[in-house]
């Protein structure tokens, strides 16, 4: 639906069949073959100003499905709020650039900013002593419009309608001016998201050619406080008017000609020591000539590999009208949203297909037409697909490339996810990591545009690559299961650090390959922080250690699976020993814990190998203490490869189920960081460790509790406005909860092929599969059926009643629930 805050206007599409894997897009060269009719237009249903509300960080602007530009309009340069550069809240605009993340923390895109307007040029000049006032127009909030591939807006002050569109890699523009009024575009390439970060332009260079259709230039950036270090861009911009005048300012200052280059400068102050650094700016203020339409058309080609690339994409991709452009990206989305459903209100729907929407976002494309991208280490250029091939002894395969990967957010549902509804992306996924390993020497951890952050916890690719191949064997050969395994082993020891360290900048090394891991080899466990007055008084310790420890546990038993797939037991054995390192950090001691009604927590320990006192469960800092977003409450439970193991360590099923109750009952009190939002007692169920909380019911004895938290989360943690999501959105993370489990089902362990029950929100969801659709039925379904009477898996009970297997979901399959509201009949399995 092409959604109005005012109103909500069905969009037409023109009727299509459901592609199961294929997008339309020429990354996708071997889409599966499952088709659906079109029953229902579900494009109706996606409001992409879901998320851009609260803590989301979701942007509203025009995409197509795994699209390098993302175009959309930039309300937010700074603070928290400007990590995808638009928060609804907000009437202001800076321009519209051409890349964004969707639904993180941080931010550091928001590259080569459009921003057309009539007045004079000087009240578009920034103050060159002081950019933190960035020049900026009011938005008439009543005609913002979003859809899937389409964004619009007026502005306020001057009457411009401004449109936008997309292909893979080209932004098209569409800015209708009021009649009689100057055509002006300013063109910036010095804005950019997150400066109050580290955030800058290091090189910025724009050329307006000769013949006054087209202008080029490229931007190096970078972040200095931790995030992506490197990122480069060209674009290739071509306009339908003749450019009249320009001119163009470096630094603040008007310049000669038709060309202009900056470069990043530090100041030091009399004793040598940089204060500040003066950021690359480059602007350039264009006014077209008039006649004919009042409407001026750009379409804005980019690339990561160089100037060339960015001609070839727009060769490639720009020759459409914008019309044309518009219905093509529609189309696209039809095709890739692919599930049908029946039932449900259509708020229900919204929420659905708009989080399946989010969810196709990224892993974006990453390559130039031509196969070119920017790898891995060092940024080289390397050939993808069509010339790209990686060689296994005597085999080769090509693949595309992919960037954008959240691994810490997204291994957890939504790579689970795509294996379901795109398979064949699931299997390139892993194979791309793996590829990036053998650039780098590292798996990526959190990947950004072929730079490497290091940002959030342990060695989360693994778990994607292990849920591939043990969902997908025959996708792997035996030679790719040894690179993989032996990229999870050099991504998970120590060894290699000195030699990493002569060829990766450090401090990101200290992220990516960080000292828990040396610990982990050594003592069996990551040794805690102390302070004292904010200064640490222990002499070994790393940070996060709880975290860490946790999660390494956790991809540990991820590589057994993969050494298991390659055939290497040695390997198996050492990683499945690994993977019990959890039991370090548990401290069962009823008596102790007593006024908090559980046996224990997930405690710090010291290098002595005693707990760290005092201890609060409650007590959390961001990046700086012994749990990662959250407290001892939520991490106790982070040990999905061995919920049997945690319920020993806690002293039995009575003593599981008793601290599983009162974490969901916990009061609220205590520190809490941002990402702690949506909390059921001390569950945050708006970050992604508390997301598979849950479903752990379904290993007691009574599992309708499971169907009653999920139906809650689902109903009232999701909603069809901007505030609808309730934690940053995490490219793709908390969508993809909501997907699979309004499906009824979850997989809790994220390297494990076997899937759990909920509560399915759907009378009946249609998934199409390799030869034909497997379809889950709620029978007796309803807002007050929300206990599962039985449940049938192919016609068979499930695996203890409550699991079943990747396996299971075939061509012609069928997962059929009974719903009940009494909870008396609701299925009751002993653990």
């Amino acid at each position: 639906m092409s959604i109005s805050r005012v109103s909500k206007v069905a969009l037409s599409v023109s009727s299509a069949l459901f592609l199961f894997g294929c997008h339309s897009s020429s990354t996708d060269s071997d889409p599966n073959t499952g088709v659906i009719p079109s029953e229902q237009d579900v494009l109706k249903y996606v409001d992409p100003f879901i998320g851009t509300g609260f803590n989301g960080h979701t942007f509203p602007g025009a995409v197509v499905p795994e699209g390098m530009v993302q175009l959309s309009p930039d309300t937010e340069l700074m603070g928290w709020h400007s990590s995808s550069g638009y928060h609804y809240d907000k009437d202001t605009l800076f321009g519209f650039s051409h890349t964004h993340l969707s639904g993180t923390g941080m931010g550091g895109l928001g590259d080569i900013l459009f921003l057309p307007f009539t007045e004079d040029n000087a009240k578009y000049i920034e103050d060159s002593d002081d950019y933190r006032e960035a020049i900026s127009v009011k938005m008439d909030k009543a005609s913002e419009v979003a859809e899937a591939g389409y964004y619009s807006v007026n502005i306020a002050e001057n009457g411009i309608k401004a449109e936008l569109t997309a292909s893979e890699r080209v932004g098209f523009h569409r800015y209708t001016y009021p009649e009689g009024q100057p055509q002006r575009l300013k063109v910036d390439l010095n804005s950019i998201l997150n400066s109050d970060w580290g955030s800058t332009s290091l090189r910025n260079k724009l050329t307006v050619s000769d013949d006054g259709y087209t202008i080029t230039g490229e931007r190096d950036a970078a972040h200095f406080s931790g995030w992506a270090k490197n990122q480069k861009i060209f674009f290739y911009a071509t306009f339908d008017k003749k450019i009249k005048n320009v001119q163009l300012l470096v630094g603040g200052k008007a310049v000669d000609g038709l060309s202009a280059e900056h470069i990043s400068e530090l100041v030091y102050d009399n004793a040598g020591k940089p204060v500040k650094r003066i950021k690359a700016d480059v602007t350039a203020y264009v006014e077209f000539e008039q006649g004919g339409s009042q409407a001026l058309n750009a379409q804005v080609a980019i690339s990561a590999v160089d100037a060339g690339g960015a001609q070839r994409n727009h060769q490639a991709e720009a020759g459409l009208s914008f019309d044309e452009a518009r219905k093509q990206a529609s189309e696209k989305w039809a095709n890739a949203l692919n599930l049908s459903i029946e039932g449900g209100t259509a708020e229900q729907k919204e929420i659905f297909y708009t989080a399946l929407y989010h969810t196709k976002i990224a892993p974006q494309v990453h390559q130039d037409v031509d196969g070119q991208f920017r790898g891995m280490g060092k940024g080289s250029i390397r050939n993808g697909e069509g010339e790209y091939s990686i060689a296994y002894g005597q085999a080769t395969e090509e693949l595309p490339n992919f960037s954008v990967y959240s691994l810490w957010d997204t291994h957890k549902a939504l790579h689970p996810l795509k294996t379901i509804t795109e398979p064949t992306r699931a299997v390139q996924y892993a194979k791309n990591l793996v590829q990036k390993y053998t650039e780098s020497g590292l798996l990526p951890k959190w990947e950004h545009l072929g730079d490497e952050t290091g940002t959030m916890v342990g060695y989360p690719a693994v778990a994607v690559i292990a849920d591939a191949i043990t969902k997908f064997p025959d996708a792997f050969t035996q030679a790719e299961k040894a690179l993989a395994l032996k990229a999870a082993i050099d991504s998970s020891t120590y060894d290699n650090y000195a030699a990493l360290a002569t060829e990766w900048d450090v401090p990101v090394l200290d992220r990516t390959l960080t000292k828990h891991i040396d610990y982990i080899e050594k003592e069996g466990f990551a040794p805690a922080i102390q302070r004292e007055n904010g200064e640490p008084v222990n002499p070994d310790y790393t940070i996060e250690s709880v975290s860490y420890g946790l999660e390494n546990a956790f991809y540990d038993w991820a590589i057994a699976q993969i050494a298991k797939a390659a055939g290497d037991t040695s390997a198996e054995a050492t990683y499945l020993a690994r993977s019990k390192g959890y039991t370090h950090y548990f401290d069962n001691n009823p008596m102790e814990y007593a006024d908090y009604g559980v046996t224990g927590f997930m405690r710090p320990v010291m290098m002595d190998g005693t707990f760290m006192a005092p201890f609060d469960p409650y007590g959390t800092a961001h990046e700086t203490g012994n749990y990662t977003e959250g407290n001892a409450w939520q991490w106790t439970w982070f040990v999905p490869h061995d919920i049997a193991g945690l319920k020993a360590i806690m002293g039995g099923e009575s003593a599981f189920l008793t601290n599983l109750e009162a974490t969901f009952t916990a009061e609220s009190q205590g520190t809490e960081t941002p990402d702690m939002s949506g909390l059921i007692g001390q569950v945050a169920f708006g970050n992604e460790p508390s997301h598979h909380i849950p479903y752990l019911y379904n290993w007691t004895a009574e599992p309708w509790k499971t169907q009653e938290v999920v139906d809650y989360i689902l109903n009232d943690m999701y909603f069809a406005e901007p505030h609808g999501v309730i934690g940053n959105e995490d490219v793709g993370a908390m969508s993809a909860w909501y997907v699979m489990s309004a499906m009824g089902f979850y997989q809790v362990n994220a390297a494990d092929p076997t899937y759990t029950i909920g509560r399915p929100l759907f009378d009946a969801v249609t998934i199409p599969v390799e030869g034909g659709t497997f379809k889950i039925i709620a029978e007796n379904n309803g807002a007050d059926n929300l206990y599962v009477k039985s449940v049938t898996i192919n016609g068979n009970a499930l695996e203890d009643g409550l699991f079943f297997k990747h396996a299971d979901i075939k061509a012609g399959g069928e997962l059929r629930f009974v719903m009940t509201a009494t909870k008396s009949e609701a299925m009751v399995i002993q653990p």
